[in-house]
């Protein structure tokens, strides 16, 4: 999700130049053989294990993160629609569209079933509250940025027509919002847990960090397809005179109250770090450092979209800055995992990491 979500973001740079492009290519490939990868070797894992794959819906940790595999799906089309579309015909065009109502209807449902099941087989305390809570309501945000950057594809390439965009569109908004409140209602949970109970403890705070993406999601996504409202919509939608227009400047506010809202909430993530940076005191590494990556992809994306809609060079700036700052934080993650699994540190028999 980091590796397709950093290819995302490389190809919503303002500044863009072919090396950057480039960039953006690798990571999305790259990304692909990851997914791939691991689908592979949790294949084999079910396979060598049998029962492994149930217990995994019923276990406190492992459950919350099996949606990581609808959102990465979503965010491998998310790159298709960026890299692919613009060198390929129609063909793709429609057969992403087929997709993006699979996705949809299949984010509705994993979401549903993973919370359901949850609730009737497991109790997570509130002491023990973190925003991962909310991972099984992931699959529902990536939707309007499927669609949004399907539309953009289209519409960069002068195959508008080929789209029901007004019911991409609309149908994205519509789950794109159910994952939003759903995130919202859960902040309000861990703040809630966060003033009873203090921080998370050490090898939970990364994931302090997944707080920023249900709103830098819906931030990104808002604002990007309420600023090609005309393309989108039909003349006098809902037999409204410049409806287009209305939604276009209610859309954007919006999306600037939900940028705002997930920039406090990295602001608080990063300050949750302030004691590790103080002391010195190293950090345990786990696979929830990817947190320091994901989520922030969507915060610099809403970011750059932000700068381009209000013509802010200053904030076209910072999303470079924060980009470049992304790339380093993967490079430093992904060596610091790869020196885990090669001294036996991680992913090793007898260690439940």
């Amino acid at each position: 999700m980091a590796t397709g979500g950093l290819a995302s973001v490389l190809h919503g740079l303002v500044y863009q130049a072919e090396w950057v492009n480039g960039f953006g290519v690798f990571f999305c490939l790259l990304n692909i053989v990851l997914f791939l990868t691991n689908c592979v070797l949790l294949s084999m894992r079910f396979y060598l294990r049998p029962g492994s794959l149930t217990k995994s819906f019923t276990d406190q940790v492992e459950s919350l993160f099996i949606p990581a595999f609808f959102v990465s799906i979503a965010v491998i089309l998310i790159n298709i629609c960026q890299f692919g579309v613009p060198h390929c015909g129609v063909w793709l065009l429609k057969t992403l569209q087929i997709l993006f109502w699979i996705y949809t209807g299949l984010s509705a449902v994993a979401s549903a079933g993973l919370y359901l099941i949850l609730w009737s087989t497991l109790i997570f305390p509130i002491h023990m509250m973190t925003p991962t809570w909310v991972f099984p309501a992931y699959p529902l945000m990536l939707t309007a940025p499927f669609a949004c950057n399907l539309i953009a594809a289209a519409s960069a390439t002068g195959r508008i027509d080929v789209l029901y965009a007004p019911a991409v569109a609309l149908s994205a908004v519509a789950t794109q919002g159910t994952g939003c409140l759903i995130s919202l209602m859960i902040s309000a949970a861990f703040i809630y847990r966060l003033m009873t109970q203090k921080l998370p403890r050490d090898f939970q705070r990364p994931g302090v960090f997944i707080s920023i993406g249900p709103y830098a999601f819906t931030a990104g996504s808002l604002a990007q397809l309420g600023a090609e409202a005309r393309t989108i919509l039909p003349a006098n939608f809902l037999d409204t005179q410049n409806s287009a227009d209305i939604i276009k400047i209610i859309s954007i506010l919006v999306a600037l109250w939900f940028w705002g809202l997930s920039m406090w909430f990295f602001l608080v993530s990063m300050g949750s770090l302030w004691k590790y940076l103080h002391t010195g005191k190293g950090m345990p590494f786990q696979m929830t450092w990817w947190s320091f990556v994901f989520p922030n992809t969507a915060l610099v994306t809403a970011t750059e979209i932000m700068g381009n809609i209000f013509e802010s060079r200053g904030l076209q700036l910072f999303g470079c800055a924060m980009t470049i700052a992304l790339v380093i934080a993967w490079i430093a993650i992904f060596a610091t995992m790869v020196a885990c699994i090669k001294q036996k540190k991680l992913l090793w028999p007898k260690n439940k990491s």
